[in-house]
């Protein structure tokens, strides 16, 4: 079972992203073929992909944290110890998870009251609460990696060893 929770925990994201990247670019592929050739294109098609574009980007910011891939300024970090730099990315994850925790509360309350008064999608004829789920399920993901991200850096700092800065896109 820890097997399975720790494949799940380093490629939760990768398989979410893979899953809607998939289906936006399949479901925007046949609707320019209809459109093209048929000269006919559906709404549903467009919900399709507005809604999993808006799940692939908040899914892909909580990967962007998990791996520390997010943008951020850090040209200081090149002239400061390691130690300064995990206490600088400690206070980084720290503001963050604040704010993550606002705006999970504000776009949980959202869903809640889509569900209470039951609007639906207007080509597809679903419930928004599936689509507007996308937010509070991003901002929920991103809580979890800031939290392991936290404890990263702390048992770093405690064993000694510099924190973990992620991949650089660019040298």
């Amino acid at each position: 079972m820890s097997g399975i929770i720790r494949l799940l925990d380093q490629n939760a994201e990768r398989w979410l992203l893979l899953v809607f990247y998939t289906m936006l670019v399949a479901t925007m592929f046949i609707e320019v073929l209809r459109r093209e050739l048929l000269a006919y294109s559906s709404i549903w098609g467009e919900e399709i992909v507005r809604y999993s574009f808006i799940y692939l980007a908040w899914i892909g910011a909580a990967a962007a944290v998990r791996e520390r891939g997010h943008i951020r300024i850090d040209v200081i970090m090149q002239y400061i110890g390691w130690r300064a730099k995990a206490v600088l990315y400690i206070f980084g994850d720290i503001v963050m998870f604040a704010v993550a925790i606002v705006a999970f509360y504000w776009s949980l309350e959202t869903v809640l009251v889509s569900g209470k008064f039951g609007s639906v999608t207007h080509g597809l004829r679903i419930s928004q609460v599936w689509f507007l789920s996308a937010v509070p399920i991003g901002f929920g993901l991103v809580i979890v990696r800031l939290i392991q991200s936290f404890l990263r850096d702390i048992n770093d700092l405690r064993n000694g060893r510099p924190v973990y800065e992620g991949d650089k896109l660019f040298d």
